[in-house]
């Protein structure tokens, strides 16, 4: 909270001064790249957290279907 009181909040003006900023500091061809490639990054880690499965059992709900034999 306090950190929000101490930069308040992003208006429309704070962001064209930001966008400026990067166009003048990266260039405008850098910058398309720099998306693409943070876009990839995040489109991995969901890719991966997605595919990662729970400690335990591959698949709980198929082994409550399952009956046991007694």
């Amino acid at each position: 909270m306090y950190f929000t009181i101490l930069l308040g909040v992003v208006g429309p003006w704070q962001v064209v001064v930001i966008v400026v900023l990067a166009l003048l500091l990266f260039g405008g061809k850098k910058i398309p790249e720099l998306m693409k490639g943070l876009g990839q990054g995040m489109k991995e880690f969901k890719k991966a957290t997605r595919d990662e499965e729970p400690s335990g059992s591959a698949n709980p709900q198929k082994e409550l279907e399952q009956p046991k034999n007694e």
